[in-house]
């Protein structure tokens, strides 16, 4: 079992599951589940705690995080995208990815909105989801359509393109314990990007890029400080600017190195059939 989200603690962060019965049903399926593998991979270091409390076998845990797809690995030499081409005059904030509850967006907002007065910083939004109409309707009625730009839903395969036309790269979680235990899946298509990352979230995301040096974070929720980091990374020289994004290349390629994670794996599944063949 590879385990990318905690469950049922991710549907009570989000506000899917409120009852605290139906809570406690999925956590007893998960008990189950847990309890009838063999092994248990998690995508973040932290996961091994709340899975552990499920499963009552902590030595069925290994951490697995995921990889970098290989179509990111040519971001930096991509063709900018022609929707980001339009704003090559300014400092471009790219936020790529899934438009919901977890992402925080009021956060990211305001932060925008503490902006307005950098006429030379865009905040561009590539993606889709729950709160995609919300979003929209927040930048109408604060009169941010001369900040923040979305961009709509793409294929996978053009990310690279977008990528490589961004300044820097957004990612954020909101204020809930149990998004601190989460590496997001975006945080390491990001490092391979080549690009700086600003980052609005706390625990292992935060960790991995401030361990890496590639950018600037503050804690979830905050607003005012992720503006401020904005504006001092629209500032930076472009050299500096480059320097982080290589730093967070070279980390992804030794953290996140999908060859090597899968040598792991092979190994941890031979351990497994050499034990069953002991009996």
């Amino acid at each position: 079992m590879w385990v990318l989200d905690l469950w049922p603690d991710t549907l009570s962060a989000i506000g899917i599951v409120r009852s605290p019965r139906l809570l406690g049903w999925v956590g007893l399926l998960c008990g189950f589940i847990y309890r009838h593998c063999d092994l248990i991979l998690g995508q973040s270091q932290a996961f091994a705690k709340p899975i552990e409390r499920w499963s009552k076998a902590p030595k069925k845990f290994r951490y697995f995080p995921a990889w970098a797809e290989a179509t990111f690995d040519n971001s930096a030499s991509a063709v900018p995208a022609e929707e980001v081409q339009i704003h090559a005059n300014a400092f471009c904030i790219l936020f790529a990815g899934n438009i919901g509850e977890a992402q925080d967006f009021p956060a990211i907002l305001q932060a925008a909105a503490l902006t307005r007065h950098r006429k030379d910083i865009h905040w561009l939004i590539v993606g889709d989801g729950r709160a995609a109409q919300e979003v929209r309707r927040t930048i109408d009625e604060q009169s941010l359509s001369d900040t923040v730009y979305m961009l709509g839903r793409h294929a996978i395969s053009r990310m690279p393109s977008f990528f490589s036309g961004a300044d820097a790269l957004l990612v954020a979680l909101k204020d809930e314990p149990i998004f601190a235990l989460t590496i997001p899946g975006k945080v390491q298509s990001y490092l391979s990007g080549k690009k700086p990352i600003l980052g609005m979230l706390n625990g292992e995301g935060a960790r991995v890029i401030n361990e890496a040096q590639a950018g600037m974070v503050c804690n979830a929720g905050d607003a005012p400080q992720l503006a401020d980091n904005a504006c001092r990374m629209a500032d930076l020289t472009p050299a500096e600017r480059e320097n982080m994004g290589e730093l967070g290349a070279a980390y992804c390629e030794q953290h996140f190195n999908r060859s090597a994670l899968m040598e792991a794996l092979v190994g941890w599944l031979n351990d497994l059939n050499q034990r069953r063949a002991r009996g």
